[in-house]
This record gives structure tokens, sequence and C-alpha cells, in this order.
């Protein structure tokens, strides 16, 4: 059996900036469909890492494969329909929410799945919204959340989700992680998965990309990395006061 995706030595250089890479020598393998979270501190490029993947940004060295089919070579928008990138700031396209989502078929020459969009708007805590309207009325979560729905239309193979609920309140984050979930299982996508939240990592995910000292530092299961993690970076990071959740008002 092919494997899902390949990473073979990428390095990413610092855009304008003298000195060393933004990372290099990263490397890894998912063999079947996985839901990974990547962690580490801020300035790691984790966020260039999903969008190298996506094809958004240069590969300077290396090489990214998806089904044993290098990204070298492809057309980009083919490629780009495989493997889906959901930003943190979603952007909205002039037009209505409707609009918006069918984008996604226009672009690719697709039927507009109308069906799954009735289906999911609820499930996304998104029910509320008149389709008809203008995407601009939209808050930074709801944009997410379209932004997220107008990816899922795509059935890619990979998604690159980079902090998609950081903008959510805990039922409105909930709501994405069980669609998520279920969509893994049902659909057999890949989700890598940029987030600071660690028990949203620790629940969602089945291993885990440790991004640290301009590489990949660790790679392993995510009990494992919780549990005990190899390098001294990853321990200093789970100890860190801003990764801990904070209790619930009384």
């Amino acid at each position: 059996m092919e494997p899902v995706l390949e990473l073979r030595q990428l390095r990413k250089n610092r855009s304008g900036v003298e000195g060393g890479p933004l990372f290099a020598n990263v490397s890894a393998d998912i063999a079947e469909p996985a839901m990974i979270a990547i962690l580490g501190v801020s300035g790691q490029g984790k966020s260039t890492l999903l969008r190298m993947l996506a094809g958004l940004e240069q590969v300077d060295e290396g090489e990214i494969r998806l089904h044993n089919v290098s990204q070298r070579g492809t057309d980009p928008r083919a490629w780009r329909m495989k493997m889906c990138y959901v930003a943190q700031q979603s952007v909205m396209l002039q037009g209505s929410i409707e609009q918006n989502l069918r984008t996604v078929s226009l672009l690719h020459r697709i039927p507009y799945d109308e069906k799954l969009v009735r289906r999911l708007l609820p499930r996304l805590g998104l029910d509320h919204l008149d389709v008809s309207k203008s995407a601009d009325q939209l808050s930074g979560g709801e944009k997410q959340r379209v932004s997220l729905l107008r990816s899922l239309l795509l059935h890619p193979a990979v998604l690159l989700l980079d902090e998609i609920t950081a903008s959510l309140d805990r039922g409105s984050k909930e709501l994405v992680e069980q669609v998520l979930r279920e969509w893994h299982h049902q659909q057999g996508t890949t989700m890598l998965w940029v987030t600071h939240d660690l028990e949203q990592a620790k629940q969602m995910s089945g291993s885990v990309w440790f991004m640290g000292e301009g590489t990949l530092l660790e790679n392993s299961k995510t009990a494992n990395f919780f549990d005990q993690p190899l390098t001294e970076p990853a321990r200093n990071y789970i100890k860190a006061p801003e990764h801990k959740e904070p209790p619930c008002p009384s």
C-alpha cells in the first residue's frame, strides 16, 4: 500500500534575513490516513510547513510526495484540490456566503454539493446563517468554519489545518472537532493540525510532530509524546503555563 504523504529533507530559507534556514532536514512518512498535531513554540515554521505542503510556499530543498506523486511538476490547482490548506485568518471573497462556498465547485469544475452544505452548516454551529447574506458580515469564527466547509466540499486527501479553532468559543470548538473526527473516520482524510491547544492535540491526534531547533525534532505517538517527550525543548513546551487550560469559572 502506497503511503499517503512523504516528506523528504524539506528546507525553508528565511525570507530576506541572513543566517540559517527557518527549518531544514524535515522528513516524515504518513503510511495511512492519520490525525497529526503539529506543535512547537512560535517561529518554528509550523504554518510555513503547512503552506509548503499545500504548494503555497516554495520548497527550497527536498521533496513532497502525495500518494507517490511528487509535488514537482504537478498542476498546482490539481494538487491543492487534494491537499487543502485552511488558514487561521480565513479570507472570504466578495459576495454571499453561498457564493464563497460555490467557489471551489467553479474553480475545480465539480458539482456543488448543496446537500452536504445543508447537513454540515448546523453541525458546525452555523445553522443561524442566511447563506444569501454577504460574507463580509461574518465574524472571525464564522469565517473559519465557512472556510473549513469550503475545503470539505473538495473531499481532499489531506486537510492542512492552521489554528482553525483559535477564534471559537468552547462550544463551537467542540462542534468543529466532532465534525472533523467523524470526517476522518468516514472519509479517510489525513489531517495535519497546527494548534497551541494541548488538550485539543491530546484528544484529536494519534501522533505529534514537534517542531524545534530548526527541524522536526520529534515524531511520536501522541500518548508517548505527552507521557515521555524525548527532548528538552519538548519537555519545556509541555510545561509552559500558556498551554495550561484555564480553570472553568465557578
